[in-house]
This record gives C-alpha cells, structure tokens and sequence, in this order.
C-alpha cells in the first residue's frame, strides 16, 4: 500500500511538472507567432530545419544572437524581449526532454484547450471575480435542480391522478357521477424490506369527482390535485436572489420603524413642550415654576452656607 501511495505521488509530481514545462512551450509559441508571424516555429525562427543537430542548433543560436543583441539594436522596440526568449527558446531544443516535448507540439501542434490551470494561471480572476462565478454556479445548480424537482412532482402527481380514476372508474376509465372515495399508494408499490417482510406503499385518502381528484385529509377537508400542486422553477427562489430579497424586506423594514421613532418623539416634544401663547399660560405651569424658583434658592442658601463653613 505504501508502494502504491509512493508511485501514485511520483506520478502526480510528474504530470505537474510535465504540464509546467507545457505551459512554458504554449507561452513561448504564443509569444513567438504575435511578434514574428503566424506559423513562425521554433526551428524556422532559428533558420535550422527540425532535424537540425545540437552543433547545427547551437551555431544558429549564436548567430542569431547577435542580430538581436541590444547594443547592436539600440532603441528598438522589444528587442529586450526577443533576445531573452531566444536564450529560452535555444535552451528547451539544446536540452534532450525539453526538444522532445516541443517536437511534439512541433508536429501534431498545439492544442486550443491548455487545461484550466494554463488559464487560471495567466489571467489570475480576481476575489470579486471567483465570488461572483461561484455565485452563478451555484444559483445555477440550484435551478436545474429545482427543475428536475418540478417534473419528478408532475409525474408523481400525474401517476396518481391516473391511479385515483383507475380505482374509481375501473380498467374502462369511464367517468362516473358523484363522488367516490378511493385509497391511492404513493410510495411506488410494495416492497420487501430486509427481513423479507412486505411492507405496503403509502396508502392516502382521495377522492374523485368526474375529472377532479382531490386529496382527502383527516380532518375531512378536500385538496385538488392537479399539475398545478408542483411547485416550478424559479430564479427568484434561488439562494442568492432569496437573500437579496430578505435584506432588503429587513432594510425596509428597519427604515419605517426607525422613521416611526422619530415621528414618536417628535410628537412627544409637541406635547410636552410648554405653551407659551397668552400672557398667564397654562394652570399647571405656575406649580412647576414655583418649584424652580424654591430649588434656586435652596441651592443659595446651600452654596452661602458652604461658604461660611
């Protein structure tokens, strides 16, 4: 088993490093046909065929080299560029497993797909990015699952509809007039549990009444049963939209109570403000005012008294 662990770790460092070297090739043959040309090769760039020889190789380097040196090109654009992915370029053909991966490449060219890591890599998606796919992705997959909910309630209930008719009317399928009252397995049939007991479906009440099928309860009340019963798909049932949805009732919720808090005080500053019309005011003011004035003076007499101590 530690064996099998080993290997298997050997394996994936492998394949990482291998896609690595991959991204480098995919990055350099980009980088290569948008400043030379489209079709421009590794080998063609270097003016070498592809069964070219390290000697061949490492001459057409040199000489190339030197075109692109930047002291002979001063001021030309990109020429920095161009002669430090010319070093890489010579380095993956003069090295053995690095010509081979791009000879690869080289013949059977390379693919649109890069793998998802090539693109993560390079784009780099932003926090605000990632939350907001995620958000879609998830939204989404709580939809279709909604929808696959919805028509798996339509054919329950279109079974049994079926079923209900089926014991009510017989195999004919007649409709009858009146009602009749008929029980209806929901749950797909006997089945045999572990033990080999046979254990009935769920068994409900129902009734039906020409074309209507109605669900009976306990208490006696009657349910129509129609497509009408399942509950759809929908966007706004969704996570995200249902949380939006929820803070805003919040929100709107907490705005109108905090308007009726000032509305309250604000009426309770009216009420208890003192009215100032006329000349003698209300009866109740004088009280209060003979009050002040006993506490000022108290307070004198408290602060003289202080003071001769």
């Amino acid at each position: 088993m530690k064996l099998f662990v080993f290997v298997a770790f050997l394996a994936v460092l492998v394949t990482i490093v291998s896609a690595k070297e991959d991204h480098e090739i995919f990055d350099l043959v980009t980088a290569l046909e948008a400043s030379e040309g489209k079709g421009t090769t590794f080998y063609s760039w270097l003016d070498v065929p592809s069964t070219a020889t390290l000697v061949e190789i490492n001459k057409a380097y040199r000489k190339k080299s030197i075109q692109l040196h930047p002291d002979k090109n001063p001021g030309v654009k990109g020429i920095h560029e161009k002669f430090a992915r010319l070093g890489i370029i010579a380095t993956i053909l003069k090295n053995t497993d690095g010509r081979k991966r791009y000879d690869f490449f080289y013949k059977n060219g390379v693919p649109k797909w890069r793998g998802s890591g090539y693109y993560y890599a390079r784009f780099r998606p932003g926090l605000g990015t990632v939350l907001v796919f995620l958000t879609i992705l998830t939204s989404g997959l709580q939809y279709l699952v909604q929808t696959l909910n919805y028509k798996r309630d339509l054919r329950r209930i279109e079974l049994a509809i079926r079923d209900a008719r089926l014991a009510a009317w017989g195999p004919k399928m007649e409709p009858l007039q009146g009602k009749r009252k008929v029980k209806v397995n929901l749950g797909g049939g006997p089945r045999q549990d572990e033990d080999g007991n046979i254990i009935a479906g769920k068994m409900i009440d129902m009734v039906v009444e020409q074309d209507n099928v109605f669900i009976l309860d306990p208490s006696g009340s009657l349910h129509l049963l129609d497509i009408n019963s399942a509950t759809p798909a929908a966007i706004s049932r969704t996570w995200f939209i249902e949380v939006l949805i929820s803070s805003t009732r919040k929100f709107s919720y907490f705005k109108e109570d905090s308007s009726k808090e000032v509305d309250n005080e604000q009426s309770a500053s009216i009420v208890d403000r003192p009215d100032s019309s006329g000349s003698g005011g209300s009866e109740g003011e004088e009280p209060r005012r003979a009050d002040y004035v006993a506490a000022v003076k108290a307070g004198g007499r408290r602060r003289k008294a202080t003071r001769k101590r």
